[in-house]
């Protein structure tokens, strides 16, 4: 008898598909390689996975985008994680912000290497490295200086400034490619060719709030908010920022302890399809005194003779 042949175990396969710059995986000027670290997510104070590349002087955002039932052909290999992750330039001072507006309750100038501590995640001190990270600081925080020393105070004022002017850089960047972000905004994307009718500036200062609100928390939020001098929406509308529309790209990554398991809303299971209209018109039949399509194929059963 011939031997059954035995079949390929199901190895996990930690490969993954990313679009990146170039500059994530540039080792020339830093003998290092990118890695990817578990950070406090400025937004929702929760674990999520960031990447530092070139000798820790720049910091990524790392995202996935997942649909379901993907995979992708690598070569002459199949890639079964069908998900495509972008790792992006993201500013370090989001990620610095929350630590400043912790010790500036104290009321006191101190150190950044004794601000930014977080025994539940000690990588946070590695953004001190980042090259826009102590050139920044000035946007966030007041500043003094004994000796060759430097002590930082977090300063309100010029936050929600600093704010003000990345929500206004956003609007800029939203205009030049003419993009609409008016109530006539009604695709999957939240995205379509800006009309006259839709050139609202208010349109623009929410939904670039909204972007930038990804980054900060919600307190921040709603303090941009008034600075920017916009009441707050008391219902739904198409112009609420995009942190209440978000997509599966939109969402950060959540940091788990092998880097390879991503956002579980993402397998959360879709909602059933809604009735055809022809199931609906069978719904609405009659069925009393009808059998049902089971019992013409039930097996009958002879009686036995005695």
């Amino acid at each position: 008898m011939a031997a059954k042949k035995k079949r390929t175990p199901n190895v996990e396969n930690d490969s993954w598909v990313v679009v990146a710059a170039d500059s994530v995986i540039d080792t020339q000027k830093h003998d290092s390689d990118p890695a990817f670290v578990r950070l406090r997510n400025p937004s929702t104070d929760a674990a999520s996975l960031y990447m530092l590349g070139s000798g820790d002087v720049q910091l990524y955002e790392v995202k996935a985008f997942e649909e379901g039932f993907h995979s992708w052909f690598v070569g002459q290999t199949v890639q079964r994680d069908g998900r495509l992750i972008f790792v992006t330039p993201m500013d370090p001072l989001y990620l610095i912000l929350p630590y400043l507006i912790k010790s500036g309750k104290e009321g006191k100038f101190q150190p950044m290497d004794q601000v930014i501590m977080d025994e539940e995640f000690p990588a946070c001190s590695r953004l001190l490295s980042c090259t826009r990270s102590l050139d920044s600081l000035h946007h966030v925080a007041e500043e003094k200086k004994v000796g060759s020393l430097k002590f930082h105070r977090y300063s309100q004022e010029r936050t929600m400034n600093w704010l003000k002017k990345k929500v206004e850089r956003t609007i800029i960047a939203l205009k030049k490619r003419n993009i609409s972000v008016g109530e006539g905004v009604k695709s999957t994307t939240y995205i379509r060719v800006k009309s006259e009718a839709d050139n609202h500036e208010e349109d623009y200062l929410r939904y670039a709030h909204g972007l930038i609100s990804e980054y900060i928390s919600e307190d921040l939020s709603k303090a941009l908010l008034s600075h920017l001098g916009l009441p707050e929406l008391t219902s739904p509308k198409e112009t609420e920022p995009p942190s209440k529309k978000r997509k599966l790209s939109d969402k950060p990554v959540e940091a788990e302890e092998d880097y390879t398991k991503f956002n579980s809303a993402d397998f959360a299971r879709k909602p059933p399809k809604k009735m055809t209209a022809a199931q609906k018109t069978l719904a609405k039949v009659d069925k009393t005194g009808m059998k049902p399509m089971s019992s013409f194929f039930s097996t009958k059963v002879k009686a036995e003779k005695k």
